[in-house]
């Protein structure tokens, strides 16, 4: 097993510190024997709630800093950019903006979580994880993500002082070249000043997941674990499976031989989740694939929606985005099985819910 970096176990060290509050892709098709197969839990976590600081590595300089974490709890307070430049309310936990552009939305809902400076800092090496899985529709089919969104993404972490911005999926089918360009995304990305690569099979690594209850270990993309920044940015829109793919879903196309995990799907993806933790989601939403998902290809499907959800914690985001599709999240056995263990909240009550219409 890979040696530890002091990055990757401040990560790991993070999933079991009770008190932090808060990824193939949502692509891969349902096996004819796969079944949803529960596994009962042995155990229960605190709910997150957030840590102040944490010391990490500094590139130059300076051995150590300190510095703010990107999970903060709740009722943390932040400077938010407005008319009067010292003006300061508390940050939403989760933001949810609707309009009918996808650039003006993104950018409100990340303005209501405190200002993208709340997650990206100077100097920082940021991925960004759309879901980019199909090479036969564009983006009005709903199966991938808005290129809007991730290129008003990029865009805001490059003015937050990102060091670089590098957007990357594993299609399903195809090339990753193809994927990238006919969703639109490879373009948008580029001239946005971000980055698109294809990601490389040598750099998988086969990892320990300390926490998991389903596998001890996983082959994941190494850039995302040794990254400072993951931004999360699912499309909502139906699984044959999962019923939904979001947040948590998305997060497979990180892995290698995601299909693998159809058994027992669910508890797989929060297992996945104990360990690759997104700074940031952004669930699209401005279209959502209503049937037929992942893959759709029928525009009837499709429904405009004009929303973009965002949340520090990918169990929230992925709950508010269900309640789309007349869900919520306790219906969804990944989004049920991450409450359990602690990664997130469930109750949208208990939070600090921020809509605006843009």
């Amino acid at each position: 097993m890979e040696k530890l970096t002091r990055r990757r176990f401040l990560k790991r060290a993070g999933v079991a510190v009770a008190g932090l509050a808060l990824l193939g892709s949502g692509c891969d098709q349902r096996s004819a024997e796969s079944t949803e197969e529960p596994i009962v839990p042995t155990e229960t976590h605190p709910v997150p709630q957030g840590s102040p600081t944490e010391t990490r590595p500094v590139r130059q300089g300076t051995p150590t800093e300190t510095r703010p974490v990107q999970q903060e709890a709740p009722a943390a307070t932040y400077v938010v950019q407005q008319e009067t430049p010292t003006a300061t309310r508390q940050a939403a936990y989760l933001s949810v903006a609707r309009g009918t552009d996808p650039e003006a939305i993104t950018k409100a809902a990340i303005a209501a979580l405190g200002g993208m400076e709340r997650f990206v800092k100077a100097g920082d090496d940021v991925i960004v994880k759309p879901n980019i899985c199909v090479t036969y529709h564009g983006p009005e089919y709903a199966a991938t993500t808005n290129p809007t969104v991730v290129a008003t993404l990029v865009r805001l972490c490059l003015g937050a002082g990102a060091r670089r911005v590098r957007v990357m999926d594993s299609p399903f089918g195809g090339t990753a070249d193809s994927a990238y360009a006919v969703s639109g995304i490879g373009e948008a990305v580029k001239a946005a000043g971000g980055r698109m690569e294809v990601m490389s099979p040598v750099k998988y690594v086969n990892t320990d997941f300390p926490d998991a209850r389903t596998f001890s270990s996983w082959e994941v993309y190494q850039d995302v674990l040794d990254a400072d920044v993951l931004i999360n940015v699912p499309i909502a829109k139906t699984h044959g499976l999962a019923r939904l793919t979001l947040g948590g879903k998305n997060l497979m196309g990180l892995i290698l031989s995601p299909g693998a995990m159809h058994r027992a799907l669910g508890q797989r993806i929060a297992d996945l989740m104990t360990l690759v933790r997104p700074t940031l989601t952004v669930v699209d939403a401005v279209r959502i694939l209503t049937a037929n998902g992942p893959t759709g290809g029928n525009l009837g499907d499709v429904k405009r929606t004009d929303t973009v959800v965002a949340s520090h914690d990918t169990v929230a985001a992925d709950a508010w985005a269900a309640t789309l599709f007349g869900m919520s999240g306790a219906d969804i056995t990944s989004i049920q099985a991450a409450v359990e263990r602690g990664l997130g909240l469930l109750d949208l009550d208990a939070i600090k819910v921020e809509e605006i219409s843009v």
